[in-house]
């Protein structure tokens, strides 16, 4: 990518009514340089760029405004979600990231989980780490060896290699926000 600055440079320093001479002599550079840059024939290396910039007394966000990139954002409609029922357990996708080679991949779901049903294996985990928050009702939670009571609005966290299950130990369907990272895929690719 070729990103130029050079016109902003020179705007600012017309501006403050210093000479080119006046600019190199206090960022330590040559003249010519400082020509160049602002004429977007050269880019400069970031520390001269940054002498510049201190010199002219300009703000970062102002060289850099047109270069800020547009960022992916995973936008999941409410019609939109996927949903699956499996085990009796309902499975609504929130999001998820595009790929999950990424390094901070997520998958996030609502969980609906009847009276006496269980979501997860007790024999088995997977790579990654789990998150999840109780949104409504009581549930079980066995990771490992360990039983641990969750009520509404308690949230736990855990790796996900340890074998693990959800039970709704309730009287009402137990619902759930929960995050899985690295994404398994439950539900498919959107």
């Amino acid at each position: 990518m070729n990103y130029q600055f050079g016109d902003k440079i020179r705007e600012v320093r017309e501006r403050r009514q210093k000479t080119i001479r006046a600019v190199a002599q206090e960022a330590g550079v040559s003249q010519s340089l400082i020509s160049q840059i602002e004429r977007n024939k050269i880019s400069p290396a970031i520390d001269t760029l940054l002498k510049i910039i201190d010199v002219l007394e300009i703000d970062l966000d102002y060289i850099f405004r047109d270069f800020k990139k547009e960022r992916i954002v995973n936008l999941v409609r409410v019609q939109d979600r996927k949903r699956a029922v499996m085990g009796g357990v309902a499975y609504a996708q929130l999001s998820h990231t595009a790929s999950s080679t990424e390094e901070h991949a997520i998958e996030a779901y609502f969980l609906e989980i009847p009276p006496g049903g269980k979501s997860g294996d007790e024999e088995y985990g997977h790579i990654g780490k789990e998150l999840g928050v109780i949104i409504k009702g009581r549930c079980e939670c066995l990771v490992g060896n360990q039983v641990y009571t969750l009520n509404e609005g308690d949230s736990i966290s855990f790796p996900a290699e340890v074998p693990h299950q959800l039970r709704n130990c309730g009287k009402q369907t137990l619902r759930a926000f929960w995050v899985v990272t690295p994404p398994k895929r439950m539900l498919g690719r959107k």
